[in-house]
């Protein structure tokens, strides 16, 4: 491995990877697909950044931070990491943003487990030689 194979493999997290949401009991890919920074990559960087960020600004005056808070941010962070999905609602596509994304993070905790699991999956962001 060289320098250059360090930087071209932050480049290619950075574009993120295809992940099929798999059903909870079956484990059979679900209809949901979204496409997630890898842990090397600058988005999950900025992530991590922001995260601490705003657990700053929702401390006390004594520097503690309310379970909610953390939680809300925590999910916040995950959910900078979704660069893109495909999934509907009613049969119609749902517009990708921030705010669904979360809205998605939060209808299950097994949605958020696999989300938090392949985003934090080196392997599954190294392409097989």
């Amino acid at each position: 491995m060289q320098m250059n194979d360090i930087y071209a493999m932050t480049a290619d997290q950075d574009r993120g990877k295809w992940f099929d949401l798999l059903d909870p009991v079956t484990g059979k890919p679900s209809s949901i697909r979204l496409k997630i920074a890898g842990p090397d990559s600058e988005v999950q960087n900025r992530s991590r950044l922001r995260l601490a960020d705003e657990l700053a600004a929702s401390a006390d005056g004594d520097g503690r931070v309310t379970a909610e808070n953390r939680e809300r941010a925590r999910i916040n962070a995950l959910a900078r990491c979704v660069l893109a999905w495909e999934i509907t609602e009613d049969g119609e596509p749902v517009p990708f943003s921030h705010a669904n994304v979360v809205r998605l993070l939060r209808a299950a905790n097994w949605v958020q487990a696999q989300v938090d699991a392949f985003a934090d999956d080196r392997a599954a962001f190294r392409e097989v030689d």
